[in-house]
């Protein structure tokens, strides 16, 4: 039987046919799915814009579906998961990405930092310190460390607040200095209730060192010093405090006046107080000097001297309190409402949230911020 050579060229056509055909509805397929992926993550563009943040997640998540491979859009995701309060979907998005294995180093690197924030965000602080730990030597690697601070502040733990914040004084955020400090004082404050005076005047005098023109430590080193019976050593660090750090001056001047009383240096002690009151009147320092002043009628005049230099109810309301006034009932009726408007005004706030205290903070308990109550009460703002 003859092979019939017709049939082969027949089929060639119909070969060709079926394959360009396949072809095109394999391409079709293709332009399809190509089209879905960026219209959905488009879409949830628009809808993050317009500040609809549940359409946004339908969107993203849909684009997610139909192109898993995309590194971008599990990242959009992530974000959004983690700006909506919805911290553990935001942890499996970028844990997923962590364990691809064909992520790119960059994008490892920046998937652990956004897995990090993920767990900051949630209040899992040691599993967000593990999280920034890793992040050493890559491009979050200053990032990171300002975060870790952050966590060593809010608990408390000085040795590795110190530690960090000696790396990021040798980067581009600025000299930590007086920060530092703050953490030696914190220390400080540490030992002295443990008991460790000695450790706790180390810890001063190398706070002082560190940050000169701080106020905190010079004012702590006073205090622990008088507390030890140092009354000479104290003065002098308060004369040091005026020099170098003239505006914390009135939140030592109750402790300058009882250092004077105690040691017998009334005049050295005044002395400083007019000087720093020339400088920068307060009504802490007026105190200060009325409680030193031998003639009670020279003490009750400064008050006068400060309602001159500027209307304060408080300065007011101690002059009335010393005056004899003919009708003793008002008097005491005048007295009292003075008092409660004054009450208020001698509270000190934040500069940075505005949380109001009686006594002064170098730490604010509100936003955490250092250094950001003023020496001065509100009424002298």
């Amino acid at each position: 039987m003859e092979f019939d050579f017709t049939w082969v060229l027949l089929g060639f056509p119909i070969a060709f046919t079926l394959g360009w055909l396949a072809s095109r509805l394999d391409l079709r397929q293709l332009r399809i799915e190509n089209r879905q992926a960026p219209k959905a993550y488009f879409k949830g563009l628009n809808f993050l814009l317009n500040e609809q943040q549940d359409q946004a997640i339908d969107a993203f998540i849909e684009a997610v579906q139909n192109d898993p491979d995309t590194s971008e859009l599990h990242f959009a995701l992530g974000n959004l998961f983690r700006r909506r309060g919805e911290y553990e979907r935001a942890v499996r998005v970028h844990e997923h990405l962590m364990s691809r294995g064909d992520l790119t180093q960059p994008e490892r690197d920046r998937a652990q930092h956004a897995l990090a924030l993920d767990f900051l965000k949630a209040g899992l602080l040691d599993r967000a310190e593990i999280a920034l730990r890793k992040l050493e030597g890559t491009p979050f690697e200053e990032e990171a460390r300002l975060a870790l601070l952050s966590i060593y502040e809010r608990s408390r733990d000085w040795a590795n607040a110190t530690e960090i914040a000696a790396r990021l004084g040798t980067s581009s955020h600025g000299s930590f200095s007086t920060r530092q400090a703050h953490y030696l004082c914190e220390q400080a404050g540490a030992s002295i209730a443990s008991g460790d005076t000695g450790k706790a005047l180390s810890d001063l005098r190398e706070a002082v060192a560190m940050a000169p023109a701080a106020a905190r430590p010079l004012i702590d080193l006073a205090k622990l010093q008088n507390q030890l019976g140092r009354s000479d050593d104290a003065l002098k660090t308060l004369r040091k405090l005026e020099e170098l750090a003239p505006q914390g001056l009135p939140l030592a001047a109750g402790l300058l006046a009882n250092i004077a009383q105690v040691s017998g240096q009334k005049t050295a002690a005044l002395e400083l107080l007019k000087t720093s009151y020339a400088n920068t009147p307060s009504i802490d320092v007026v105190e200060a000097i009325v409680k030193l002043e031998e003639d009670p009628a020279s003490a009750r005049q400064w008050y006068a001297r400060h309602m001159e230099r500027q209307a304060s109810l408080v300065a007011t309301g101690k002059w009335i309190e010393g005056e004899q006034l003919q009708d003793e009932h008002h008097h005491a009726l005048v007295q009292r409402a003075l008092s409660q408007a004054t009450k208020p005004l001698m509270r000190y706030r934040c500069a940075a949230c505005g949380f109001e205290a009686t006594q002064h903070f170098w730490h604010c308990p509100g936003c955490q911020a250092w250094d950001s109550y003023p020496t001065r009460r509100i009424e002298e703002l």
